[in-house]
């Protein structure tokens, strides 16, 4: 097999897969969860309005559909007042006043159904904008960019948080009309008469009130909900992923009521932002009927006595209930409330940093040397790596070993840059891997891990994911040297059947993500323990092929079987963080604590050099 041409798309089958074992827990970021929250507010401003930038011009209509709804609506009233004097006067004129009326009713009709399509197709855009930007950063941030939060509470975030987030644009278009109208009417009812609008302005302050109250409580009530309803989702999906874990301990139950302890708090939560919705909807509607009557007492009074017309008391009472349409805004401010706090959510997932490339070129014939100078890795304030010198010369396979904990995967994770160390310097082939330009370095790296995940409609097309497209050729023959030809030939549609409908074993999943490293080899390959589920004859062709059947360069193998350790040129023994020993297997052997290591039933049959 070849490699494809240097210009093919930048990725690498094995990103989205987090290094496994114990040790890839301590891959994640260090305090990302406070920094994330400190700049959610300013983040969440920024997402919002990128997601109105990317849909300017209908938002840009959806508010002028607004206004114009909004002139018509407040035009309407005295049009009615002077039409409905001119029919009361017998005024042949009337009925040009009234098709204006009509006119004016239809055009604010089209205006709304204008606008709620309009609304409808901004609120998609926007979801569709900010699905994609966070999607993007968390894959671009790679495994520590999601370190921070559970599988289940990232999964809200981008879904239903990212759907609330959505409405906040269009709402914020619609909420310029919105307050319009009311600021309209007002006025519109001081020129018709001023003793009524007076009357009117003497209750808007409490109004003004009820609304500040709303958003105060509101605010603090969604972000609770929202936090809450994450948990949920967290618990949910770790109880799924666990599902043949509980059917074997029979904790069916015990698991129902772990998902759904965080239930009373939610409820609590739901019925606060509802209690507080309640509570402004009802005193708006004691205190807003009050204004009307008020207005229409004043008014009635002012007919009595000669300075209204029936139709300016007609118009007076319209725009008194348009004035005091201030109340209606409460349900857009609620929606901008639980947008705005689920922008915030959002933004949090954000705030994870992301790996910044160099445009470096790999040497053009570069052997895959390695180099590790004064590496330290730390993670909640934890030393995981400490000082590590250590030099992997082009074109060997070295084996990592150590206990769980010691930093093989970190290491292995730095190798190939899906993390950066703390300090120190990770260099391929003479090149600092910042440095490097990413689709280079994805292209000349790859990954195989304990537990692949394989992405792809088909079979075929899960060995064939990465930075380019093999050819059919190259996808057979990376399966036949990963031992997984076999296998696939013996499925309904082989190559072509459906991973949906393709029951994989264990040790099968891993072999097809072993096929899937060698057939985009680079210079470098890192397999992480990526043969544990193979038997040992298996193990031992799958070693074979990757020697003479894989395009050649370094290897570098996390290994827990002493039978992994002796076929490698060289082991490099990691001890808690440090390069204990580096040489062959068979020399590292003599040293007891270098045997512990290994279970013992690889210390039973320890191979012969012979068998490398």
């Amino acid at each position: 097999m070849t490699p494809r041409p240097t210009g093919a798309p930048a990725s690498r089958a094995g990103d989205s897969d987090v290094p496994g074992g114990a040790e890839a827990g301590a891959a994640s970021v260090s305090g990302a969860g406070a920094g994330a929250v400190s700049g959610a507010g300013a983040g969440a401003r920024g997402l919002l309005t990128g997601a109105a930038r990317a849909s300017a011009a209908r938002i840009a209509a959806v508010a002028a559909l607004g206004i114009a709804s909004a002139a018509a609506a407040i035009a309407l009233p005295a049009l009615l007042g002077r039409t409905l004097d001119l029919v009361l006067a017998g005024d042949g004129n009337a009925g040009a006043w009234a098709a204006i009326c009509a006119a004016l009713i239809a055009a604010d009709m089209l205006c709304d159904a204008a606008s709620a399509l309009l609304t409808g197709t901004v609120t998609a855009r926007s979801a569709a904008w900010l699905r994609r930007r966070a999607l993007r950063h968390v894959l671009a941030a790679g495994p520590r960019g999601a370190a921070g939060f559970t599988s289940g509470d990232l999964v809200t975030r981008l879904t239903g948080n990212v759907n609330e987030a959505a409405v906040a644009p269009a709402t914020a278009a619609a909420a310029v009309p919105a307050l319009v109208l009311p600021a309209g009417g007002l006025v519109a009812l001081a020129l018709i008469d001023v003793w009524t609008a007076a009357v009117f302005v003497v209750g808007a302050p409490v109004l003004v009130l009820l609304l500040r109250a709303f958003t105060r409580d509101t605010s603090a009530g969604v972000a609770h909900y929202q936090r809450v309803q994450g948990d949920i989702a967290a618990r949910l999906v770790e109880a799924l992923g666990g599902a043949r874990t509980v059917a074997a301990a029979g904790t069916e139950e015990r698991e129902r009521a772990r998902v759904l302890a965080p239930l009373p708090e939610l409820a609590v939560r739901g019925r606060q932002v509802w209690r507080v919705y309640g509570r402004a909807v009802a005193r708006g509607a004691v205190l807003l009927p009050l204004l009307e009557t008020a207005v229409l007492a004043v008014g009635g009074l002012r007919l009595a006595a000669g300075e209204l017309t029936v139709g300016e008391l007609l118009a007076v009472l319209r725009y008194a209930a348009l004035a005091a349409g201030l109340g209606s805004v409460v349900g857009q401010l609620a929606a901008l409330l639980r947008g705005r706090a689920a922008a915030r959510r959002t933004a949090e997932v954000l705030a994870a940093p992301v790996m910044a490339y160099g445009n470096r070129e790999l040497p053009a014939h570069g052997s895959g040397r390695l180099e590790f100078r004064g590496v330290g890795v730390v993670r909640d304030g934890r030393p995981v790596l400490r000082d590590v010198d250590l030099v992997v010369p082009g074109g060997t396979t070295l084996a990592l070993v150590g206990r769980s904990g010691a930093g093989k995967s970190v290491l292995a994770a730095l190798a190939g840059r899906l993390a950066d160390p703390d300090g120190g310097t990770v260099l391929l082939d003479g090149v600092p891997l910042p440095e490097a330009e990413q689709g280079v370095l994805r292209r000349e790296v790859g990954y195989a891990f304990e537990r692949p995940a394989l992405f792809g409609g088909t079979v075929g097309e899960a060995i064939a994911f990465g930075p380019y497209e093999p050819s059919g050729d190259e996808v057979v023959a990376a399966a036949r040297a990963a031992g997984a030809d076999l296998f696939v030939r013996r499925l309904p549609g082989a190559y072509s059947t459906e991973l949906a409908d393709a029951p994989l074993s264990g040790g099968e999943a891993q072999r097809l993500g072993l096929a899937r490293a060698f057939a985009h080899a680079g210079r470098l390959l890192v397999l992480d323990d990526a043969t544990s589920s193979l038997d040992s004859v298996t193990e031992r062709q799958v070693v074979r092929a990757l020697m003479h059947d894989v395009r050649p360069g370094t290897r570098l193998v996390i290994a827990h079987r002493a039978s992994s350790a002796a076929r490698a040129d060289l082991v490099a023994w990691l001890d808690d963080g440090t390069i204990r020993a580096v040489g062959p297997h068979a020399e590292l052997w003599a040293l007891p604590d270098y045997r512990a290591v290994f279970a013992a039933a690889d210390e039973n049959n320890h191979p012969s050099e012979g068998s490398r």
